[in-house]
Parts: C-alpha cells; sequence; structure tokens
C-alpha cells in the first residue's frame, strides 16, 4: 500500500470514528417536517373580517419530530411556544398586516421554519401614557427612592381588599442604600423613546442587576437573598408594546386602581428588578411619576409594586453657589496655619485604623510648593513606625454644617497607601465616634488601583458595615480629578469629575446636621490600606485646591 493510501484510509477511519462520537453525544438528529401554522383572529366574522378590535390572535403550529416553535413577529417582538399553541395581542391601532415567522426546532439544534401573514385590527390605544413615558421623544425614568413604598410586594388573588397594594412589604426611603446585597438598584436608569410609532426601552444597569432570591440561579447565584450580581442587559432598545390589563385589579372594577394598560417588554426585558416578570401594569403616570405593578414569574401569588419618578432622588439644586471657605494652596512652605492644624502620632489613642504610619508636620512629608498642596507617605524609620505621612485638618480653624465640598486632587500609588478626603464631626470629642458621624468624600487604596470609595459612617452602619459606594476612575495617580460632596439636610451625594455615583439619603435621626470639619491625610497600611508593597518607598497626593460653597 503507497503511503499516500495509509494516510487517506487512516483519514477517513478518523472521520467515521468522530461521526460515531458525534452521534454518541447528540443522540439522533431529526428536522422538523410538514410545518403548518394555523391563525384565529379572535372575533373574525363577516362583518368584521379583521376581529373584535382586540388585536388577539390565536396560534397553532404543527410539525411532525417539533419540540418547540419560536414566534417572530414583524413588530419587533418573539415568543417561544413549546405546544406550539399562542396568543398574541397586536396593539398597533388601525387595521394592519403583520408577518409571522415560526421555527420549529427538532432534536440535535435543526430547525424548519414558515412565514405567513395575519391581518387584524386592534382598537386599544393609551396615547397618553406614551407621552407621559417618552415626552414625545424619549425619557428616562430612575427609582422614586424618597418614596416609602417605592419598592413592595402583596398579594395577587380575589381578595379585592387587599390584591391591589403592596400589603406585604414596602421599602422605606432609601432603604436599598444601606446595604451591600442592594447598592446597585438606584443606580438603575430606565429610558422610553419613539421610534415613529415603535414604542422603545433601555435598561442602563451600570454592570450589575438586583435579583430577587428566587431566580439567582439565572446568574449563578447563591446568596439565598435578594442580592446585586453582574449581569449584562442588551445593548439595544428592546420594543415595548402596550394592551389592556386584565389584572385581578381590574376585575376589582374599582376606579382609580388601575389605569388598565400594560407595558409587554420584548426580548426579556424587565424593569429594574429582576423578578422573571416582562407584564407591567400601569397602575398610575404622570409627566414625572410611574407606577407599575407585575406578578413574580415563578411565584404568580406575589405582585410586585414599583415607583419611578423622571427627576432622581435628591439631584435638585440646592442653591449652593457661594464661596465660604478655600484654600488655593499657593505659595511655597508649610500649609496656611490659618486654615490648617496637625494630627501627631500614630493613631493609637483612638482615631487610628491599625496603621503604620507616624503622622508629622515635616516638609518631608507635608508642604505647600508650586501651587499645590503635597502630603508624602514614606518608608524611613521613625518613632517606632516604619513609614511617615501627614493628616491635617480644619478642626477649630473652620468648620461648617451643609454645603458642596470640592477637592482637585492626583492620588498617590503603590499597595498599602490609602489617601482619603474626608469630614468628621467636631464633637467627636465628647460623642464618640462613630456617633459624631463621618462623612468620607474620597477614599483609594493603592492594592485595588483607580477604584474610588465614598462612605457614611453612624451607629449601626460603621467600619465594615459603613454605607459605602465605588466608582471606577481611570488614572486616578495620573492625572487630578475633582472629587465632590453636597451635603443637605435631606440628601449626601457624591461625584467625581461632575458624576455622581453615591446618593444617600439624610434625616434628622442622623449625626449628619451639625458641624463637621475637613481632613486630608495619607495612611499607610491599616483596616482598609492593607498589605504595604515591600519594594515602596514614598508617593504623594497632590491637591490643587480645597473649596466648600453653601
Amino acid at each position: 500500500m503507497t503511503r499516500i493510501s495509509i494516510i487517506f484510509l487512516f483519514l477517513a477511519t478518523l472521520f467515521i470514528w468522530s461521526c460515531e462520537k458525534e452521534d454518541n453525544e447528540f443522540g439522533e438528529v431529526t428536522e422538523p417536517s410538514g410545518l403548518d401554522v394555523m391563525a384565529l383572529v379572535v372575533g373574525a366574522n363577516d362583518a368584521n373580517p379583521e376581529g373584535d378590535g382586540s388585536g388577539l390572535v390565536n396560534f397553532t403550529a404543527t410539525a411532525d419530530n417539533a419540540i418547540t416553535y419560536k414566534y417572530v413577529f414583524s413588530d419587533g417582538t418573539t415568543e417561544i411556544a413549546p405546544t406550539g399553541e399562542l396568543e398574541k395581542r397586536f396593539t398597533q391601532v388601525g387595521v394592519n398586516t403583520y408577518s409571522v415567522t415560526v421555527i420549529a426546532s427538532g432534536t440535535g439544534g435543526v430547525s424548519t421554519s414558515t412565514t405567513i401573514e395575519v391581518t387584524v385590527r386592534s382598537d386599544f390605544d393609551d396615547a397618553e401614557a406614551v407621552q407621559f413615558l417618552t415626552g414625545g421623544s424619549s425619557k428616562t425614568w430612575y427609582w422614586a427612592a424618597d418614596e416609602p413604598g417605592h419598592l413592595g410586594v402583596g398579594q395577587n388573588d380575589d381578595n379585592a381588599e387587599a390584591n391591589y397594594f403592596a400589603n406585604f412589604y414596602q421599602a422605606t426611603p432609601f432603604e436599598k442604600d444601606g446595604a451591600d446585597e442592594s447598592l446597585c438598584l438606584y443606580q438603575d436608569e430606565m429610558t422610553f423613546s419613539l421610534d415613529g410609532e415603535t414604542l422603545l426601552y433601555q435598561l442602563d444597569n451600570k454592570g450589575q442587576t438586583y435579583f430577587n432570591a428566587g431566580y439567582e440561579d439565572v446568574v449563578g447565584g447563591s446568596a439565598g437573598f435578594d442580592f446585586c450580581y453582574d449581569f449584562e442587559v442588551m445593548d439595544e432598545p428592546q420594543v415595548v408594546t402596550l394592551a389592556p390589563s386584565e389584572s385581578v385589579v381590574v376585575d376589582n372594577g374599582v376606579s382609580g386602581q388601575t389605569r388598565g394598560t400594560v407595558l409587554n417588554f420584548s426580548e426579556g426585558g424587565f424593569m429594574s428588578y429582576y423578578i422573571g416578570a416582562t407584564r407591567y401594569e400601569i397602575l398610575s403616570i404622570t409627566e414625572n411619576r410611574l407606577v407599575v405593578r407585575a406578578v413574580q414569574g415563578n411565584n404568580d401569588a406575589l405582585a410586585w409594586y414599583h415607583i419611578f419618578s423622571s427627576t432622581k432622588p435628591g439631584t435638585e439644586d440646592p442653591g449652593f453657589d457661594e464661596l465660604v471657605w478655600s484654600d488655593e494652596f499657593d505659595g511655597n512652605g508649610a500649609p496656611n496655619d490659618a486654615n490648617w492644624g496637625y494630627n501627631i502620632g500614630r493613631g493609637n489613642n483612638g482615631w487610628g485604623n491599625s496603621e503604620d504610619q507616624f503622622y508629622t508636620d515635616r516638609s518631608d512629608n507635608v508642604r505647600v510648593e508650586d501651587g499645590l498642596l503635597k502630603i508624602t507617605a514614606k518608608r524611613e524609620d521613625f518613632s517606632g513606625a516604619q513609614y511617615t505621612s501627614a493628616r491635617i485638618t480644619t478642626e477649630d480653624k473652620f468648620e461648617f454644617t451643609h454645603g458642596r465640598v470640592e477637592v482637585r486632587a492626583k492620588l498617590p500609588t503603590g499597595g498599602g497607601t490609602w489617601p482619603a478626603i474626608w469630614l468628621l464631626g467636631e464633637d467627636y470629642a465628647t460623642n464618640t465616634w462613630p456617633a459624631c458621624g463621618e462623612i468620607d468624600i474620597m477614599e483609594h487604596v493603592g492594592n485595588s488601583q483607580d477604584e474610588i470609595f465614598s462612605s457614611l459612617h453612624f451607629p449601626g452602619n460603621f467600619a465594615g458595615d459603613a454605607v459605602t459606594r465605588s466608582t471606577n476612575v481611570p488614572g486616578v495617580s495620573d492625572e487630578f480629578h475633582v472629587y465632590e460632596a453636597t451635603w443637605t439636610p435631606d440628601f449626601i451625594r457624591f461625584f467625581v469629575d461632575g458624576e455622581e455615583y453615591h446618593t444617600f439619603a439624610n434625616n434628622p435621626d442622623l449625626p449628619f446636621d451639625s458641624d463637621f470639619f475637613i481632613i486630608l491625610n495619607v495612611a499607610m497600611g491599616g483596616t482598609f490600606g492593607g498589605a504595604i508593597d515591600p519594594t515602596f518607598m514614598e508617593s504623594t497626593m497632590e491637591v490643587d485646591y480645597v473649596r466648600v460653597y453653601q
């Protein structure tokens, strides 16, 4: 036998073995055949061949060897129908003809398809709701997190006394901003827009979605309770169709309990909180407030209630435009002693966090130079510590209640560095921390480069349980960024370069309605800074200015 024949025989044998292996893995491959689709327009008769105006059409698809069916409609929606039977409501007002493609799938992934047309009349219309949702073109909605009951759950049954409101649970204002597992919820942005007469929807979840515990398997979660998980949503807008509601609330027959309009989201679309629902009944809607009700997908005994606002809570202008205090760090030498004092030592007298530096007032660690404040952390043996740095404060020099604080800074780098820009309650000596309150405008750790943190410390929420949010800011150690907090009696909001990433609800029961002072420092190691890079020698936080407006 020639060498070429041997190679050919080997390849042929390999091909036969591969085919046999595929058959073993996937089993018998069967292609559906004889696909037939029937469409029955509800209410159609000789006088009304396009139906009764409900827009409803009942489809039945059959095929030999089919295990499931997929319907693709020319209105931009798709539906899966394992049995082939499907009821579809077309909502474009008037008499319209739609193309319907049905794909029958068999084993092994093979399929066959056919397309039919159906003409149907729909009389249902809610132009006012569409106008409110979109503002006539495009509008973004947010959780009305400052409202009691902005997220709630109640029963879904024939009890007309209790099936129209969240009688089981109602979230308190900003409740979901106080626990790490739900911190992603209020960041979501939901945009409704118009493309001609088509209503579109886009969810921006900033990369994470708050999942009902019953659906954590969708993302492979195991928390056992409602939790924020990384989750990709569609990049392209999804089609939303409107339909009349047929819920138990409608059956109540009580005016004002529901608007009676349902939003149907295509491609698995949902309104921020993942409960397995794609249908949301509008209970009420105005130009700036939307209340919806949705039945939980895997538990139809529960109905969830959401309240949204077209204005993000806390974004009202507080009018903090008057500059009341600032340091521009002009000149050279020590920081202006009319503005700044020093904390000296290891911090082991009550204000340390197991840090490894000794704070000094030496020019090696803190100075004003070339129009910048420079706080430098250095590796050196000093008074029992292996590192030195500086911590300066406005205590007894400038203290204030409410306002807008802006600090333009470039941060140090290196594992173990922990720079911070923060505010501390001035009564800390008699009102022991955390009762005095702490507002961390900016914290950064070199072990998590380019991640910026903001935190609130107060009784019940301090140390590792502080209310904390973070955002990614590329180049924090290479260029200057503006770190800002706007502090009012109602909200504390945190920004980087004008972009808000954290809103916290303030109230009189919290310690954030009295005088605070400003602190700037660079710590090394400690409970938050973490392990220090053994090769670290020194690095500097540079501050261009500190400004306070009221």
